[in-house]
């Protein structure tokens, strides 16, 4: 198998590869370059292209197998990086004015894992502006498209690196999910897309957006390749006073493990959800019918308050957005508006010229909550439902292993389809917030298409800390629905 055929193989196939020199790491990058620049004008993923720290990076590997050393797990595999996440001496934007020339002076903790372990940085991908968006077209910078259509939207605020997966311009990226910002694009873009529970990576450097929803994790072609991924970034970090001090498991041990017998639950509310496409309904099921061949349990199980998850994430998450960027003053670093005659103007004027509309609307919406005459009635209110909400997966995991949703109610939509309607864009988020309102991990899996051709996806969700149970069931059924054997023809996937 050639590089042409390189969204084919998994990160296993390529390690081998290099391993025994029948293709290098140089080689490998090459491709990718040349692929980004074949359809990164149209797509748009890449805000920033680090083309020369990437042959660098190639050539090091190289030349470490040329001398006889022995590769670490990632060497030479080529990835993409949201960038929210700090890269030292990589401009790290947020899609966002405010941050438009800002050089970190350190690397984040899952990148420099990424890089001990062999990894070869590509680029930073687009987003929505600060992570606040649904559909990546808050980016200050121009919205990123769906390679599958791209009058679509390729999801949000993930959508750059769900964008450079699907488009071969990558082997694999990460992004960060707060209430969806992983799992919703994944869906939309045809690809794996896993957020880990809370805590099990570290979010050290990771620029902030709801720190106590906000988690790293990556977007793959395939389940295998997304664990792989896990075991170098997931783990313990002293500079992350969340992160969790739990062991790290084999994640790619646990892939090969047989699923009949387990009990997979179908959340009633997701399935009777208000504008759930009958096509996206249709296919999921499809799925489930799928996991019940291969030996599983269906049950059907209630999370009542699975839907007031939307409502308390926009009360929960604008808040903490609102003092976590209240940092960007115009003073220390960031924008800074020109010709102001004091200290409030600069401050006020830097605010409203830096940040796009959305953020400043959350900002707006999470200072009211925390205000002193609504504190009460809306933010503390708010964390009480987050806390049923967990007692609502609590009960369910009772009673099953696994649970299982469509990912969004709705395949990509089309540009502007919701750009004077926010509840409308909030509400593509509906299926996958209940998840980081309880910290648990959950997984996009492709499932099937709808008649446009477009990728419909599949959301698994386990119990805390139970990653190896999420990733095998994801695995099971990846082998054997083979969804994307049969995939619709796309111009730009190849």
């Amino acid at each position: 198998m050639g590089i042409a055929d390189s969204r084919e193989q998994g990160i296993a196939e390529w390690r081998q590869q290099l391993e025994k020199g029948e293709v290098s790491a140089r080689e490998l990058t090459e491709h990718h370059l040349a692929r980004i620049q074949a359809v990164d004008p149209t797509v748009h993923a890449y805000l920033e292209v680090t083309a020369e720290r990437a042959r660098a990076d190639a050539d090091r590997i190289d030349a470490r197998r040329a001398a006889g050393e022995a590769l670490p797990p990632l060497a030479g595999i080529p990835l993409a990086i949201k960038d929210n996440l700090c890269t030292k001496g990589v401009t790290t934007t947020c899609s966002s004015r405010m941050l438009e020339h800002f050089v970190p002076p350190y690397e984040s903790t899952v990148t420099d894992r990424l890089w001990q372990a062999g990894a070869v940085l590509l680029g930073k991908t687009n987003l929505d502006e600060f992570a606040m968006g649904s559909s990546t077209e808050t980016s200050a910078f121009g919205p990123s498209r769906n390679p599958w259509n791209p009058d679509r939207v390729p999801g949000g605020s993930s959508g750059g690196s769900a964008a450079a997966v699907a488009a071969g311009e990558c082997i694999a990226a990460l992004g960060s999910d707060t209430g969806g910002s992983i799992r919703q694009p994944a869906s939309f873009c045809g690809v794996v897309g896993l957020k880990p529970t809370y805590g099990r990576v570290s979010r050290y450097g990771l620029v902030a957006f709801a720190s106590s929803l906000d988690q790293v994790g990556p977007f793959s072609n395939s389940v295998a390749d997304a664990a792989e991924l896990l075991q170098i970034i997931a783990g313990a970090d002293p500079r992350d006073a969340t992160c969790l001090q739990a062991p790290v498991p084999d994640y790619v041990a646990a892939l090969d493990q047989p699923v009949a017998g387990l009990r997979v639950g179908m959340v009633r509310e997701c399935f009777e959800a208000e504008g759930l496409d009958p096509q996206v309904k249709a296919a999921v099921l499809a799925a489930a019918a799928q996991l019940e061949a291969l030996g599983c349990e269906l049950v059907d199980v209630s999370c009542p308050r699975f839907n007031d998850g939307i409502a308390t994430y926009y009360v929960i998450a604008p808040s903490e957005a609102s003092a976590n960027l209240a940092r960007y003053d115009g003073v220390k670093y960031g924008y800074r508006a020109p010709d102001a005659t004091s200290l409030a103007e600069m401050t006020a004027r830097s605010r409203a010229e830096g940040f796009g509309d959305e953020v400043q609307r959350r900002i707006l919406i999470g200072t009211y909550a925390l205000s002193a005459g609504y504190v009460d009635a809306y933010y503390k209110k708010a964390q009480q439902v987050r806390t049923l909400i967990r007692r609502d997966f609590d009960r369910a995991f009772e009673a099953v292993d696994v649970l299982l949703t469509p990912t969004s109610p709705t395949t990509a939509f089309g540009f502007g389809a919701h750009s004077d309607d926010p509840l409308a864009m909030y509400l593509a988020d509906l299926l996958t917030i209940p998840a980081n309102m309880a910290g648990l991990p959950a997984i996009n899996v492709p499932c099937g298409f709808d008649l446009e051709g477009l990728p419909i996806g599949l959301q698994l969700i386990t119990g805390v800390l139970e990653e190896p149970l999420l990733l095998q069931v994801a695995h099971q059924y990846e082998l054997a629905a083979q969804v994307m054997q049969a995939r619709p023809v796309a111009p730009l996937v190849p």
